[in-house]
């Protein structure tokens, strides 16, 4: 049995972890399995993961050195045991405190596209839903989040960025998923929304997170609960001096609904300290560990519908008050 059988087998399921299989509360005739990783064996399956590796990375137009992945990170990301293992049907990311690394800690960072830029695995539109447990502290950023397989609409952020799941520091009641779209760095756009955990949850404890893509529409849920949906985003290419130019007039927009209408690859991982949770301190845990009991992805049985109209939301052009306008 492949493990694309193995894993259609265990929706109809329970996981040995003792959750409803293919989340909770999905409708299971709606979805039709097409890609995962139950994490089976004692190895990370390099077919499907490339583990990135470094602390930064070379600017596109400029070729200059960027240090910190652009957000100051301090973490090195390795492939070594100590940072990425699979063991017991789980994969475990794990952030250490490391006096070898020039920042002081070493991580890892997965992904579904190779390192030649080849997809081990993408998809346009479906159910990406992921099944764990979730580090939190001072200085700690762990991610579930998604990128374009190609820069169709322009580099970062014009071709978009899906945040499935995110953790801020010691923020340990609050989830995080985000879309990042309009125009090429710096002129981009953020939207952001926040789930407030109940009281008697944890991140520390097992939970499914996903988002459902379809066309003209992106929903977060936690544990089989939309939380969040967004049908509102953007994107304009146009550049000058290689930094993004905001558009003027809808002309100059790539047609709805870029750029969430292209094939993403999967990213996991844990940043320790920069821009955005800080820096850790001593009462950081560590090692800081994100688990991973599975990846499943799915699409719709039967297709799916086509965008219509873009939601509501101010475009860069539009005033306060302006038709169409939230």
């Amino acid at each position: 049995m492949t493990q694309l059988q193995r894993g259609a087998a265990a929706v109809a399921a329970r996981d040995e972890h003792g959750a409803e299989a293919g989340g909770q509360g999905m409708q299971q005739e709606e979805w039709v399995l097409r890609w995962q990783d139950e994490f089976d064996g004692d190895t990370l399956d390099a077919s499907r993961w490339y583990c990135e590796r470094g602390n930064g990375f070379h600017d596109p137009v400029s070729g200059v050195w960027v240090p910190g992945w652009g957000n100051e990170e301090l973490q090195e990301y390795t492939a070594d045991a100590r940072n990425v293992s699979v063991r017991d049907s789980v994969l475990s990311i794990r952030a250490l405190r490391d006096a070898s690394s020039p920042g002081g800690f070493t991580s890892a960072r997965l992904r579904t596209r190779d390192a030649d830029g080849r997809a081990l695995f993408a998809q346009r539109y479906g159910r990406f839903e992921f099944r764990a447990r979730v580090p939190h502290g001072k200085g700690l950023w762990p991610a579930i989040w998604m990128l374009p397989l190609e820069d169709h609409y322009g580099r970062w952020a014009a071709s978009g960025e899906i945040d499935v799941m995110e953790v801020c520091g010691d923020a340990g009641s609050e989830v995080l998923g985000s879309l990042h779209y309009g125009c090429v760095f710096p002129e981009r756009e953020l939207c952001t929304r926040r789930l407030l955990l109940a009281p008697e949850e944890s991140l520390a404890d097992w939970h499914c997170y996903a988002v459902e893509w379809e066309p003209g529409r992106i929903s977060w849920e936690f544990d089989g609960r939309v939380w969040a949906s967004q049908d509102f985003w953007w994107s304009c290419g146009h550049t000058v001096d290689g930094r993004g130019r905001r558009p003027r007039s809808e002309q100059e927009l790539h047609a709805w609904p870029a750029p969430f209408d292209r094939p993403f690859y999967i990213v996991m991982n844990i940043a320790v300290g920069g821009n955005f949770p800080g820096a850790p301190d001593d009462t950081t845990p560590f090692p800081a560990e994100l688990q991973v009991d599975y990846v499943r992805v799915y699409e719709r049985r039967g297709g799916y519908a086509d965008a219509g109209r873009r939601g509501r939301g101010r475009l860069p052009w539009q005033r306060e008050g302006d038709g169409h306008v939230a």
